[in-house]
């Protein structure tokens, strides 16, 4: 089974220029948790997940480097949580995102898929056509595809 056989072929995604604001929406709307950010030319140059924007909102403590030559503090946060919220909507999707994003090819084996998303530990694979998004496969959709016929 190859990847355009079980790929969804709706894909919500960003535009590289697009404000958080936009994924959020589409996140609440959709009841998704990642999405793709897209060039003019549908090219996936980063990721965006839920995980991103938790690490971005949530706490971050102080920080001691401790060396044997200096000694620095790194502050953690100043803002309150809903601060960091309200801050965060109008922030570009990719100061946050993810720039190294694996993708398959529409042809690559639901085997390697597997694999990938197994090692990698992601939950979600953009799908390309000689470079431009086509779908996008799920964790969920590998385990649906595999095993629906045996059960």
């Amino acid at each position: 089974m190859k990847a355009h056989e079980i790929m969804v072929r709706q894909v919500y995604k960003v535009k590289e220029d697009d404000p958080i604001r936009v994924v959020i929406e589409k996140f609440i709307k959709y009841r998704i948790s990642g999405l793709p950010v897209v060039n003019d030319r549908n090219e996936v140059v980063a990721y965006l997940s839920d995980g991103d924007i938790m690490r971005h909102i949530g706490k971050h403590d102080d920080h001691v480097f401790d060396s044997y030559f200096y000694t620095a503090v790194f502050k953690g946060d100043n803002e309150e949580f809903e601060e960091r919220v309200r801050n965060l909507l109008p922030l570009n999707v990719m100061r946050i995102a993810r720039k190294k994003v694996i993708t398959v090819d529409v042809n690559e084996d639901i085997e390697n898929i597997a694999a990938i998303l197994g090692k990698k530990r992601i939950k979600k694979l953009p799908v390309v056509n000689q470079g431009a998004l086509v779908g996008i496969i799920s964790r969920g959709d590998v385990i649906r595809h595999s095993f629906q016929s045996i059960l």
